[in-house]
């Protein structure tokens, strides 16, 4: 059978409309017109009708209108910008502005775009070393005119990435980070809605990095969340992805396309230049700690310049581990202390453990995220070799990771 063929599928008493991809392992794959692929005994098909003629995507012409706000859009692998070929139900990425704009054709409506393609991995193989690419090409391409810059992202590590460029650029315009929780092929994709949102957020008022993704359920609401204080919380939900320490920075309205910022976002800063500090220190490590947990886990960052520690409550872990981290502190690494709350400030001041974590030479993550910490400690220690200066630097907001407590403590 040629691949395309539409096919009527006869599974579990119910006959399924779909196209026939491939055979694989003895088995029919069939793109059902739900858009989920099923294998299925090639016996129980029936031709339905025989393949369309397809045109090739690069024979429709796509027209910018040059008075529109120019945009960069950086593709590091995501699937935001994916088009199904419907002949082979395969879903590719789109790497040309003209691709991704017959993809999501009203991004002509929004601004003119010009295209970089980075990377085409999988976000779980994102590197620090990509993330120094990334920040020099947004960079380059903000110098270069751009008034905004939106980067597809697979959404696993996305937060990651996005916290890392707000460290490692001050950008004076919107940076976007944006992704897709379903495929194009997926009735329920998101991709298209959240590519239009993240386009009229990077021609907005906003003036730093950022994450753009559906803000519920429905089809009405994208939320802009600030770039350091965000993680993905489920693992396929559209709305997957929220704000912690604080509320979302602004919202795209849908269909409308209207932004609203809060009072919190950092505003657009006209004829001011980028400013790019992208070297990273990779030797840094994130640990969390649990009941029971052996010294032989800490003491296996033994040489890292930095590490993280997820604490538990207020940002504990137990005495053996306590002396371990003190060994890890006494041959100069920087260790940070993070609160597997999540929400809340880190204060070892209260019980004896933390005390005795600050007398090890732990330095309090604030209300930092733990993977946030993360990045920013492998970016401090890409900035100095002085471990009271790389304390002072973790102890100080720098990119809105966290907040000043007051004078209280709180």
């Amino acid at each position: 059978m040629e691949s395309g063929t539409q096919v009527t599928c006869r599974y579990a008493g119910a006959d399924l409309e779909g196209t026939y991809i491939t055979d694989r392992d003895g088995m029919a794959v069939i793109k059902l017109n739900s858009g989920y692929n099923i294998g299925v005994d090639p016996s129980c098909l029936t031709v339905a009708a025989p393949p369309e003629e397809t045109v090739a995507a690069g024979a429709i012409s796509v027209r910018q209108d040059t008075s529109l706000p120019q945009l960069s859009i950086i593709s590091t692998g995501g699937t935001i910008a994916s088009r199904v070929d419907y002949r082979t139900g395969a879903v590719t990425s789109q790497f040309t502005a003209d691709d991704i704009m017959r993809a999501i054709p009203g991004l002509a409506d929004i601004a003119q775009f010009r295209s970089e393609v980075l990377a085409t991995i999988l976000s779980e193989n994102m590197t620090p070393a990509i993330w120094q690419t990334l920040a020099q090409s947004i960079c380059a391409e903000i110098k270069n005119g751009a008034e905004g810059v939106i980067v597809t992202h697979g959404t696993d590590t996305m937060a990651y990435s996005a916290a890392a460029v707000s460290f490692m650029l001050d950008t004076p315009v919107p940076v976007v980070f944006v992704g897709s929780q379903r495929s194009a092929d997926r009735p329920s994709s998101d991709n298209v809605m959240n590519g239009l949102a993240s386009a009229a957020a990077a021609t907005s008022d906003l003036g730093e990095v950022a994450v753009v993704m559906h803000a519920s359920t429905n089809d009405d609401t994208c939320a802009i969340h600030r770039g350091t204080r965000v993680r993905k919380m489920h693992t396929s939900r559209r709305d997957a992805f929220q704000s912690f320490g604080m509320g979302h920075i602004g919202s795209v309205a849908y269909p409308s396309l209207d932004v609203t910022l809060s009072a919190d976002a950092v505003r657009r800063r006209p004829d001011t230049e980028p400013v790019l500090a992208a070297k990273l220190e990779e030797k840094v490590g994130l640990s969390t700690f649990y009941p029971g947990m052996h010294p032989d886990v800490i003491h296996a960052f033994d040489g890292y310049r930095g590490l993280v520690v997820s604490g538990t409550g207020l940002g504990h872990t137990s005495a053996p581990v306590i002396d371990a981290i003190r060994s890890l502190t006494d041959a100069g690494t920087v260790v940070v202390m993070t609160s597997q709350c999540l929400n809340g400030r880190v204060c070892d001041r209260v019980y004896d453990t933390g005390r005795d974590l600050l007398a090890a030479g732990v330095v309090e993550g604030e209300e930092m995220l733990p993977e946030v910490a993360c990045v920013k400690l492998m970016w401090v220690l890409g900035q100095t070799t002085d471990t009271e200066e790389a304390a002072r630097l973790m102890a100080t907001p720098l990119r809105g990771e966290f907040t000043r407590c007051s004078e209280n403590g709180l």
